[in-house]
Parts: structure tokens; sequence; C-alpha cells
């Protein structure tokens, strides 16, 4: 007997939480003399469009799902599948032909998240043939599956919304914490806000070290870098001006993170401007936010951001050290643990995606992480080598066709609520044309060589950059902003 649970724990980024402040001053941006700010068109989310996948692939219409509670044949399979991994053994043939018997779609998403662990086995084909009988559909269709049977067959289940089986995460859970006991935090919590269906792993384990600690990870993860030694533009001169940087600026002080960098931390806390801050960068969705944690509920201690190795829908999963609340990493609203309890949502600050010549120039008095980050680290000017340029490599569903799903955008909540996508390309265009581009109240100005939102009265909107495949996805009704029409 062998276990067929197959976990590579490679050192890979594959990923792809109460004081008082002075309030932040109005941002620092390029100044205009344009003319009055015409408003432009807003593309509303499309209705009754075929669901299709970022390779241009339909998915076909669900079978019928079932509802209440599974029988108890089906509960008692379940737990033989489960309990043989759990044991270190392959589960048999006969509960795998309980599933297909039950005809619940509802099982697809624990075959999904078995699929995403198992190795070549009897077991893997038999999750493969119950998942095609119960959904059917042939998965080889999907050109996804030349890439992995595992996304396509979770993107199938996105893009129907299949709801979960009752019991769901206790299945789930059993699996998952084979590979990383740590997360046990996680998926005890009965009152977490996580929709389980969407969480999958990200093929690192969890950074669980101490604030300030330099150690490795053991059995490896994505390391955060914690108070980073920084130096001055002509200190920052190892950096090509031609390569990007996230730029920062609070109460004044703006600091650049140089992209390399971030591609192997993807998680940084500092303080900027007197303000204790987690940055948290996706590689897989292009996006590096910031947020202040210094600013909490009184009674709640100041959060530490970290990398789960745990990701939703292709965005990773960010978690408070101190409590292991998991943190909705698009709006920093807790969604488990203590800081739940405590209705912890963490304010944002703008983060501007630049060049580090262009940066430096618009912010002569920035600073920038120093070469080593002060750990002494050596880092590769691409430490991806490209590896998210093509498209989603994470299950997402259906796309939004608005817009190509790598098509970066300026996302922005509006003063009334509503979110909006600014393509970046399309509006730095019309700005350097001499031409405005805003939208229900929010304008988008240049800095360095990229954008950042502004609201009527010239303070800071909060706006980031993403994968449009991920804005899209987190805010559904997004609108879209086009130039006004002549």
């Amino acid at each position: 007997m062998t276990l067929v649970v197959a976990v590579t724990l490679a050192v890979v980024s594959t990923a792809c939480t109460n004081s008082e402040s002075e309030a932040d001053p109005e941002p620092t941006v390029t100044s205009r003399a344009l003319g009055p700010v015409v408003e432009g068109v807003a593309i509303t989310p499309g209705e009754g469009a075929a669901l299709r996948n970022h390779v241009g692939y339909e998915f076909p219409p669900p079978p019928p799902v079932p509802t209440g509670e599974p029988n108890d044949e089906l509960k008692e399979a379940l737990d033989i599948i489960f309990g043989s991994f759990v044991a270190g053994v392959e589960p048999p043939r006969e509960p795998f032909e309980t599933i297909i018997a039950s005809g619940d779609l509802r099982v697809g998403w624990l075959l999904s998240d078995l699929l995403r662990f198992i190795g070549p086995s009897r077991a893997r084909n038999s999750a493969i043939e119950a998942f095609d009988t119960l959904s059917q559909v042939n998965l080889y269709d999907d050109p996804v599956t030349d890439r992995s049977l595992w996304r396509s067959m979770t993107d199938h289940l996105i893009a129907w919304d299949v709801p979960a089986l009752p019991g769901y995460v206790d299945w789930k859970s059993q699996v998952f914490l084979l590979v990383e006991p740590r997360w046990e935090p996680f998926f005890s919590d009965p009152d977490a806000e996580i929709d389980w269906r969407h969480l999958s792993w990200g093929g690192v384990l969890i950074d669980d070290r101490p604030l300030g600690s330099t150690e490795r990870c053991v059995g490896g993860c994505i390391p955060s870098l914690d108070d980073p030694a920084v130096t001055d533009v002509a200190g920052g001169d190892w950096y090509r001006d031609s390569a990007l940087v996230f730029g920062i600026t609070v109460n004044g002080e703006s600091r650049a993170y140089p992209k390399n960098m971030m591609e192997v931390h993807e998680m940084v806390n500092d303080t900027i401007g007197g303000r204790r801050v987690g940055i948290p960068y996706c590689t897989l969705c292009g996006s590096a936010q910031a947020y202040f944690t210094d600013e909490v509920p009184e009674g709640v201690e100041q959060p530490v951001l970290r990398t789960s190795g745990l990701l939703i829908r292709s965005n990773k999963v960010m978690y408070d050290l101190k409590t292991f609340s998991v943190l909705d990493t698009f709006t920093g609203k807790a969604v488990s643990g203590p800081l739940l309890d405590a209705g912890v949502v963490l304010d944002q600050v703008s983060v501007v995606t630049s060049t580090w010549g262009d940066w430096k120039r618009a912010n002569p008095d920035t600073t920038i992480l120093a070469e080593d980050g002060g750990i002494g680290g050596t880092y590769p000017a691409d430490p991806l080598r490209g590896r998210d340029d093509n498209g989603p490599i994470f299950p997402i569903g259906a796309v939004d066709d608005r817009l190509p799903v790598q098509a970066k955008v300026l996302g922005v909540i509006a003063p009334d609520g509503t979110p909006i996508a600014f393509p970046v390309a399309d509006a730095r265009a019309r700005i350097d044309a001499g031409g405005s581009v805003a939208l229900l109240g929010v304008e988008i100005r240049p800095e360095g060589s990229g954008v950042r939102a502004v609201l009527s009265d010239g303070s800071d909107a909060v706006g980031h950059e993403a994968f449009w495949f991920a804005w899209s996805q987190f805010h559904p009704t997004t609108l879209v902003w086009s130039p006004p029409k002549n």
C-alpha cells in the first residue's frame, strides 16, 4: 500500500491583517492645466453572454444539481476515500462507484481537491472518471487540459457556480492538513466567511516565521521581508531605471519597492510616513497593494501580514501572524479568526506602478529598498522569467470579455461604492495626448510613468493595478472606463 498524495514542496513562488495618527496630506501628483475634466463612458457588465474561459473554450450548460443533505451511502463513500488518504493508503474503487451512482455534481469540488494532490494512480483515474460522469462533459474538449486536468475541472465548477456539499470543508481539510498541518486554524473557525470551494493550494507552505526573521522556511515558503533596509535615490543606482517599482507615498514620505524583490518576497511589513503598512504582492494577479496595519479596533493587537501558501481563484491568501486570521487580499477585510470577530477591515493607500527612473524624477526625495534588502539577499532581475505573462495559471472559472484577461487596469472604488477599472495603457495614452480620464468623480492623473487615482478635492482615491481577470472576478459589477464619445 502506498500513499497517493504526491506533494512537491520546492521553494517556488507559484502563488501565486488602535492607534491615532495624523491624517494623510493630499498626494503629490503631476500638475495639469488641460481645462475642465470630462467624464468618460462607463462600460457595464454584459448580460446573457456565453461563459468562456481565458482560452475561448465555452462552458456547456451544467447538469441538474441536487439540494439537501447527501445520503448515508455517499457520506460513507467520502469517509472511506478521505480516510484512506489520511491513513496513507490508496482508496478502493467501490466508493468512487458510489459517487458516480449518486449523480451529485456537488461532489465534484471534492474530486477537484483530490486531483490537486494525487499523482498518477488508480485513484486519480477513478476521480477523473467520476467527474466526467457527474458533469456530463469531456474535459479533453477544453484546451486547458493540455496543461492541467485539475484546472479544467475546477474552472467548470467555478463557472457553473456549483454549490458545495454540506460538510464539504470537513472532508477538504483532511487532505489539505496532510500537506500543511499549520493551516489548521484556518479550517477550524466555524464562523469563517471563506468560500471554501475556491480555496486551493499554491504550491508552497505557510510563512509563520516571527516578525523580523531572516531564517529560511522549513520545507519552503514565500518569505516576507520585514522592515527592509532602504537607501536614497543616489544609493538606488543599483536598480535599472527601466525596471519597475511599486511606489507608495504616506504623509509626504515616498518609497519604491523594486518589482524583482517583491516577486521573491510577495509581502513586506514596513513603516512609511510614520504609519505601519503591510504590502502584499500577488504575482499571479499582477497586484501590489498597501494596507495600514496600525489602525485597528481597541483591544486588537497590530497585525503582521504573512503569506499562507493558499490561493483563492488565483489570488494569494494572506493572514495575520498573531491571530492566524485570514484577510481578503483584495479588500483587506478579515474573513476568519479573531480579526473577523473584531470586524477588522484594513484601510488602503494607493500603489503606483512606474519605472524606477520616472518614479524618482517625480519623487526626488524617495527612498528605495537597499540592493540586499538589509538581509544579505541577492535578487535576479527577472525571478519569475515571464511566468504570468500569458494568462492565469490557476483556476478562475469564466472570464469577463470586456478586456483581455492580462490587461493591466487601475482598480478604484468610487465615492458611491462603485468599483471602476481604468485600463492603464488607454488611460495613460489619453492623458499624454492632453485629454482627461475620469468617471464617477474619480480622476486619473500621471505619476512617474504610472497613474494615480484622485477625488475631486485632490485626495487619494486609493487605487492599485491588477490584471483584468483578477480585478473583474473580485469585483464582478465593476464598470470599465472608456474615452468619452465625440
